[in-house]
């Protein structure tokens, strides 16, 4: 006879999590098949899989580290592995349940907590939610919740939540017309009771009874002319560095740009989903509120809005000749920035005319000159221009971009690529004090070596290559795969090489690029990825 649990310990919440893995599994084609909300691209039950399978590799690793981890780091990995996952807009609903249920079970682990759990959770959900709909995950995670109110003992109350998240199931397409039309239940909903049914099989040790069968599949409703059309083109997922004030703004800035809005996670990092027309603009608002990284993309089924290929031409702003001579051999526009005279937004707009293209990727390689960037951008559309500004705050983010910048691409999605790139590089640089003055990293003097890192003051000193080799360390101490060094004319002779050697001795996965800018350019800019 199965053994019955009396409260969750780690063994509990790890057998939970690869049970759900294992469930996930065997159902992952049959809910890609009923995914028609909120866009029919049958991934639902992928996107489920892959978000279950980072909680499972998460929880191993806290198993490797703690042969015994308590309940509330067992429960912490499996949600944090969630979160960094997560795939999709169940996927980063589903991160977000467990993320509510750990912050209750680490409190307690009996029924009456993981009935409190339970409802915490669905109610996280809906807050990251921005416009919530019923019949949807958020429906069955709220009849799950709701079920359990009572407490109990652990096995009862998994039981109940199970039963009640079944019954909501059933009742999802009464309550989403779309649901109703194409004859299937939610697909995200169903995978929520396949995880929930293995929470109940972890507890109890009895395997569940299969569920009814998943209903028409989404070939058969897709000819369906009701069925939900023009909807935005592009799904946009990132996992951002950001304070809770920042992602307040940006949950407002990008509802305005799209729908299908969820963002989960806390204590400074988020998981991003959205659906919108504009990814660029979405990849945007993530670089203006904190550090955007793990961008994912992905296009709609269906030709793009505005599907037209026209001449194509990217200018960026660069410091110093070398530089822009550099950037010029890539194929851009450049405008020189000469220290001390930033280009005024008259320039920028002499550029674009100067590149003789029907659309431009504007780079500004400069934090100081966003509001100049936009300026020249609308004064360019205005007259007719098709203008993209990526808001790259440096040079090495600007060359990130180029690098992967394809003009036989449609607009957008080179727009994406390039925003996503120059999303992705850390940037710092060494420079010369010209006056004592108080900074971050304490005073300095007149002729220090400065190394800033995104724009601040970490390091004060009179060895440039010291300096920079400090800096490196602390910006590949957050992890990278590609340093690019730019050199300028008045660093010394050995810096590139010197740093390059460190990067193989010490980073062993870490790759580097330099290149030789020559006059104007500061002695060193250095961008990781």
């Amino acid at each position: 006879m199965p053994q019955t649990a009396q409260t969750l310990d780690a063994a509990a919440v790890r057998s939970w999590c690869f049970l759900s893995l294992a469930a996930l599994g065997r159902e992952r084609e049959a809910i890609d098949a009923i995914n028609v909300y909120p866009v029919a691209d049958g991934d639902t039950g992928t996107n489920l899989y892959l978000t279950v399978e980072s909680a499972a590799r998460a929880l191993d690793a806290a198993f490797a580290e703690a042969a015994a981890p308590d309940t509330p780091e067992a429960v912490r990995a499996m949600a944090r592995g969630a979160l960094l996952g997560a795939r999709g807009n169940s996927g980063t609903i589903l991160s977000q349940l467990l993320r509510g249920m750990a912050s209750v079970l680490a409190a307690g682990r009996d029924g009456d907590h993981l009935a409190r759990a339970l409802t915490t959770a669905a109610d996280a959900a809906r807050q990251a939610v921005a416009h919530p709909v019923e019949g949807t995950i958020l429906s069955v995670a709220s009849a799950a919740a709701d079920a359990c109110a009572g407490g109990g003992d652990l096995v009862t109350v998994a039981r109940r939540a199970y039963e009640g998240a079944r019954t909501a199931l059933e009742a999802t397409p009464g309550q989403l017309a779309v649901l109703e039309r194409a004859g299937v239940v939610d697909a995200g909903g169903r995978g929520l009771v396949m995880v929930l049914g293995a929470l109940v099989e972890a507890l109890s040790g009895e395997a569940l009874s299969p569920l009814a069968a998943a209903h028409r599949p989404v070939a058969a409703a897709a000819a369906d002319p009701c069925a939900a059309e023009g909807g935005p083109a592009f799904e946009v997922i990132y996992l951002l560095e950001a304070d809770d004030a920042a992602v307040d703004r940006l949950r407002g800035r990008l509802d305005a740009l799209g729908d299908s809005l969820v963002v989960v996670g806390g204590d400074g990092l988020w998981n991003v989903h959205v659906h919108v027309d504009d990814a660029g603009a979405a990849v945007e608002a993530g670089v203006e509120a904190g550090r955007p990284y793990r961008i994912r993309i992905t296009h709609f089924a269906g030709e793009p809005r505005r599907p037209e290929q026209v001449q194509r031409a990217v200018v960026a702003v660069l410091p110093g000749d070398g530089l822009a001579g550099l950037c010029a051999q890539a194929g851009a526009t450049t405008v020189l920035a000469t220290p001390g005279e930033p280009p005024a937004s008259g320039d920028l707009v002499d550029a674009i005319h100067r590149a003789h293209a029907r659309e431009v990727v504007l780079l500004p390689n400069d934090a100081d000159l966003r509001h100049t960037a936009a300026a020249a951008a609308e004064q360019a559309r205005a007259e007719g221009v098709r203008v993209a500004l990526i808001p790259t705050r440096a040079a090495v983010q600007g060359i990130a971009a180029l690098a992967v910048h394809e003009p036989d691409r449609r607009f957008d999605e080179d727009v994406v690529a390039m925003t996503a790139a120059a999303g992705a590089t850390r940037y710092a640089e060494l420079a010369v004090a010209e006056r004592q003055s108080f900074t971050s990293a304490g005073v300095c003097q007149a002729g220090d070596v400065l190394g800033l890192i995104e724009g601040d003051v970490a390091v004060i000193g009179q060895d440039p290559t010291e300096i920079a080799r400090t800096v490196l360390d602390r910006m590949l101490s957050a992890g990278g795969e590609l340093v690019t060094l730019i050199v300028g004319e008045g660093a010394p002779a050995s810096l590139a090489d010197a740093l390059e050697s460190h990067v193989r001795r010490t980073y062993l996965a870490v790759d580097t690029t330099t290149y030789h800018a020559g006059p104007g350019a500061p002695p060193l800019l250095i961008g990781v990825e």
